[in-house]
């Protein structure tokens, strides 16, 4: 834990962590916990999501921390695609009880440069306006992309983290253009809660593992786990979708 904070502020901190899945304390630098922290208490006292992208070196960082829902992703993620923004890295961090808030970092690129601020604004504009169902993210998409066209050679595989504890989705597929939109909206098809992410993108493929929960926020079984990794599969193969 941190250095040098106020008794009252680690008191505060280790509440708030109690929302978080077992490993979020054991795993997850101080510092983020901390700025996490920060993010949520902006949210609160504005009751707006919170959606930053700032500069990182000659990339940019987009920073969001809403309540979760399983549409969130599939709208986020479809706005980065429509502007059509290249993803190098995601972090993602979500409360498994009340008030189940989530905080995402995405470092993005555009034409392999961070973004102007006048594309940074309009993205942030569009997440906000996709959110609050007065952006079409499908109808913008459908100009760029075929939404019909299935990903090539998907991989997936359902588990129960050992380390976790949580149930996991494996994904796997070549890197294409709307890649993560059609993933996340697999998911939100399937009406899934993402509370953790791990991204690798390697020769060509991308790799995703999902850390999530079941409908009404529950714990994913084993048998129905099975059920949802071909179900997805089969979406994003274009036989669903």
């Amino acid at each position: 834990m941190a250095a040098g904070l106020k008794s009252s502020t680690m008191e505060l901190l280790k509440r708030f962590n109690r929302a978080f899945p077992q490993f979020y304390e054991q795993f997850v630098s101080s510092e983020i916990q901390l700025q996490n922290l920060r993010l949520a208490y902006r949210l609160y006292k504005t009751r707006r999501a919170v959606i930053e992208l700032k500069p990182e070196g000659n990339k940019s960082a987009l920073h969001f921390a809403y309540r979760n829902q399983s549409f969130l992703l599939s709208d986020i993620f479809g706005v980065l695609a429509a502007y059509g923004l290249t993803i190098h890295s995601l972090s993602l961090y979500g409360q498994i009880s009340p008030p189940m808030l989530v905080f995402i970092k995405l470092v993005v690129s555009r034409g392999s440069k961070a973004l102007t601020d006048k594309t940074s604004e309009n993205v942030c504009r569009a997440i906000r306006e996709a959110l609050a169902g007065r952006f079409e993210v499908e109808e913008m998409l459908a100009v760029e992309f075929n939404l019909d066209a299935g990903l090539e050679q998907v991989e997936t595989e359902f588990y129960v983290d050992p380390v976790f504890h949580l149930p996991a989705l494996l994904i796997e597929a070549d890197n294409q253009p709307g890649l993560f939109y059609k993933v996340m909206y697999a998911i939100w098809q399937e009406d899934l809660l993402v509370v953790n992410a791990n991204l690798l993108v390697w020769r060509g493929r991308t790799r995703l593992i999902l850390y999530l929960l079941g409908p009404n926020e529950s714990i994913i079984p084993e048998y129905l786990g099975q059920k949802i990794a071909e179900s997805v599969r089969q979406r994003l193969l274009g036989r669903r979708f």
